[in-house]
């Protein structure tokens, strides 16, 4: 049987408010002589999206002390000049027909230290930009405009509200094809069409789905596997909403399923209830980790949690503050972070419950709400 249903959208564009763009040069800007740059070339998508509104999937941006300038390419005349206007950012346009990198380079000609972002840029990116593109200094920066998406403001939280909304809405939706005996790849795929009639833009990642022994592997891709009387299956999914994410996993029981992976379930229930209790502005986040692994260490399934904590969330699915045991962050007011402890063991598959939350001064507050319970529908 295939779902099909009339629904409504959960969110329509008109329905988010808006997003406070313009003030991010400014902060970068005063980021920049701190990290020995009189310019920065942004070329990673998704921190241009977040300084300028622009959605597409080619660009550079050059950041001035006082001239920001952005290049892309004549597919988006029209789209970037609507989203920067739109989003209030005093960037002048340029539509080159070479690459973006040339215009971006004759735009930079003079400026004695130029800065990359180190984490984006390809080795042979680099090179080119020594050997051929400009003759002044070369930084390497590292987190300049990452840092300012850490703390998340009201427009953000919003579309991430949104994003998880759709999510929750559309596992209640389909669930209960669970115990009707679907393919991994059959159920991914009725809750993708729930998410995306719900208005998602897109997935935030591929869909996990994962049943039997298949949970035992975090990040199974569905197959054409059966899922059966006494399976556990783990489903992690996400939805995307004006270019922000959300996560969320959760566990179901199909059928009797044993006492072992019963208690599998509880230990990761509590250990998940656990962390989100721990998660509160001013904590390390080193320790919420900690706390997550002790409760699966003291249920003796400490070497079966074998992926950190948790992650940020924002405009990509996995980003800073991370939550594990090498993490050196501490969480602040307006992180959203993920709590999502696991255990996984080939012989009796996985269990993993995770849920994007934003931390505040006082605790956090869960965005996905969708029931724990494991029993399908």
């Amino acid at each position: 049987m295939t779902v099909t249903e009339n629904v409504t959208p959960t969110v329509g564009p008109a329905e988010l408010p808006p997003m406070d763009v313009s003030p991010r040069l400014d902060r970068l800007r005063s980021s920049m002589d701190a990290a020995g740059v009189d310019a920065l070339v942004v070329s990673e998508l998704a921190n241009i999206r977040y300084l300028t509104g622009f959605s597409g999937s080619a660009g550079m941006l050059l950041v001035g002390p006082e001239r920001s300038l952005f290049v892309t390419d004549g597919r988006y005349r029209t789209q970037s000049a609507e989203q920067l206007s739109a989003a209030g950012v005093d960037v002048e346009i340029e539509i080159s027909a070479t690459s973006p990198d040339e215009a971006t380079a004759a735009a930079a000609k003079g400026v004695t230290r130029l800065g990359l972002e180190a984490d984006h840029v390809s080795w042979s990116a680099q090179r080119r930009w020594s050997n051929e593109l400009h003759d002044g200094e070369l930084v390497a920066t590292t987190g300049l405009v990452e840092d300012l998406r850490l703390l998340k403001d009201p427009g953000e939280v919003a579309r991430i509200r949104a994003a998880c909304a759709i999510a929750d809405e559309a596992l209640g939706s389909v669930a209960a094809r669970l115990a009707e005996g679907p393919t991994e790849r059959e159920f991914a795929l009725e809750l993708e069409a729930a998410m995306m009639r719900r208005g998602a833009d897109d997935l935030s990642f591929e869909t996990i789905v994962a049943s039997g022994p298949n949970g035992a592997k975090p990040h199974h891709s569905p197959s054409h596997r059966t899922i059966a009387e006494g399976d556990l299956v783990v489903v992690d999914f996400g939805a995307l909403v004006d270019g922000y994410h959300s996560d969320m996993t959760r566990v179901f029981a199909v059928g009797d399923i044993g006492e072992e992976r019963r208690r599998m379930v509880e230990v990761v229930a509590r250990a998940q209830s656990a962390g989100l209790e721990a998660v509160r502005a001013g904590v390390e986040a080193v320790d919420v980790d900690a706390t997550c692994r002790s409760v699966i260490e003291d249920a003796g399934w400490g070497e079966a949690f074998s992926h950190g904590t948790g992650h940020g969330v924002g405009l990509d699915i996995h980003e800073e503050p991370r939550v594990s045991t090498r993490s050196t962050a501490t969480l602040s007011a307006g992180h959203v972070v993920t709590v999502e402890p696991g255990i996984y063991l080939p012989d009796l598959g996985g269990v993993r419950i995770e849920d994007t939350v934003l931390v505040t001064d006082d605790g956090c507050e869960r965005l996905t709400l969708a029931a724990k319970d494991p029993t399908p529908g």
